[in-house]
């Protein structure tokens, strides 16, 4: 298949080279300008835990192709779209008009409603998913991140067309497995209600891998998303929908906390997301939308407005 990473980030650098080493022509489409300064190659330092729980590291050059201009007539058959949720509606306004007959596949954060979001694409040609992955680009130019073996993907209520599914083949064909949610909106509110929640303590230590060894830190983490889950039910979300994925923030804190807290410090993968993130921007801008929203809605925050001086 032949497949455009829509910018050069973390997620699409990350799961570009895994998708060109199962075999598919992956290129970068990056603003003009950036080709010449990004050169002809990724510095990787990724760990891959697709086949082992604690990761295969992978360091290297990586050649990659980029370009700089996209036109309606292209011909690629996939594009994926991994963007900051606040740089949404910019990257939909420039893809929307040069789609072409490509799947594009939505692969990140979302606040604002999905739907309404991509309602400028061609009907049908959209599908849904997130990443499991993370990290960042260090100073020296490395990619460091962790490529975790799950990726979630979901519909709105519907099963998976026949565009949608041969996304999944394509991730499950480079060995990635799969979760599937038939409330993408529901699940992609509440993962990003459980990012404000976990970054009112982050901002607060410093960083992400400041939570490694916290256990005190995490519970915190883990009730302020506790306090945020009515704002996920006051856009509509049925919660009993998604137990598993609340369970951690549902089950006795004297059980999650110390066992997330080990993750965050002991978890090779894990620790390399949390070492690696590099765009506290991001962070803030997280919990600012979330707060915002809960303001909006009238729904109480405590914890989220105590820790608004961390990310005003």
């Amino acid at each position: 298949m032949k497949i455009l990473m829509f910018g050069r980030g973390v997620i699409a650098a990350a799961y570009g080279w895994a998708l060109s080493r199962a075999g598919h022509d992956v290129e970068f489409y990056v603003r003009p300008g950036r080709a010449e300064q990004y050169g002809d190659s990724i510095d990787l330092d990724l760990l891959d835990a697709r086949r082992r729980p604690w990761g295969r590291r992978v360091t290297g050059l990586w050649p990659v192709r980029y370009r700089e201009t996209l036109e309606p007539g292209h011909d690629f058959d996939l594009i994926v779209v991994s963007v900051q949720h606040y740089n949404f509606a910019e990257a939909v306004s420039f893809l929307a008009p040069r789609a072409g007959g490509a799947t594009v596949l939505v692969f990140n954060n979302l606040w604002v409603e999905p739907l309404p979001a991509v309602e400028a694409f061609p009907a049908g040609q959209v599908a849904w998913g997130f990443p499991g992955a993370g990290g960042g680009f260090g100073d020296d130019g490395v990619l460091r991140a962790a490529l975790l073996p799950v990726v979630f993907f979901g519909t709105h209520g519907q099963p998976p067309t026949a565009r949608e599914q041969a996304v999944r083949d394509v991730f499950r064909g480079a060995g990635f497995k799969l979760q599937e949610h038939d409330d993408f909106r529901g699940w992609l509110a509440i993962h990003f209600i459980q990012n404000a929640g976990l970054h009112t303590q982050s901002l607060k230590l410093g960083s992400l891998s400041a939570l490694g060894g916290k256990p005190r830190h995490v519970r915190e983490a883990l009730l302020a998303t506790r306090e945020l889950l009515p704002l996920a039910e006051a856009r509509g979300v049925d919660l009993r929908r998604h137990r598993g994925s609340l369970m951690p923030y549902t089950a006795p804190l004297w059980l999650t906390a110390p066992v997330m807290a080990w993750l965050f410090g002991s978890f090779g993968p894990m620790r390399t997301v949390a070492e690696a993130h590099a765009n506290p921007e991001e962070l803030r801008a997280v919990c600012r939308d979330t707060l915002a929203e809960a303001r909006r809605l009238g729904v109480p925050v405590p914890r989220l407005e105590a820790a608004e001086r961390y990310f005003a």
